[in-house]
């Protein structure tokens, strides 16, 4: 799915590590929540209250989830974070994601 419907935008944006992580919000008439972002390249540890599913749109990261080793995420691809968890990620080229939030 290239675009979505129906959503309400908030309009300010969620910034990171000094601004180059970067989301804006999105709400769905249904209550779920979904953020599109981009990173630029770096290394960001982040913390989730709800389990999360992270689809990178376009560019390429290492990811370390919790139990497991670095493993490489491409444009295309995706991954699962559980619910109060911690991860990392290294990004190697500018990304773009989309991160729903699973309840």
């Amino acid at each position: 799915m290239s675009e979505f419907h129906n959503v309400t935008v908030i309009k300010k944006a969620n910034v990171y590590f000094g601004g180059n992580v970067s989301s804006r919000t999105l709400k769905f008439a249904d209550g779920t929540m979904k953020t599109l972002g981009f990173m630029l390249a770096g290394e960001y540890t982040f913390n989730t209250a709800d389990a999360e599913l992270m689809e990178i749109i376009d560019g390429e990261l290492e990811v370390l989830l919790p139990e497991s080793e670095w493993q490489t995420v491409k444009g295309g691809e995706a991954f699962s974070v559980p619910a109060n968890a911690k991860f990392t990620v290294k990004v190697n080229t500018p990304t773009d994601y989309i991160c729903s939030f699973l309840k």
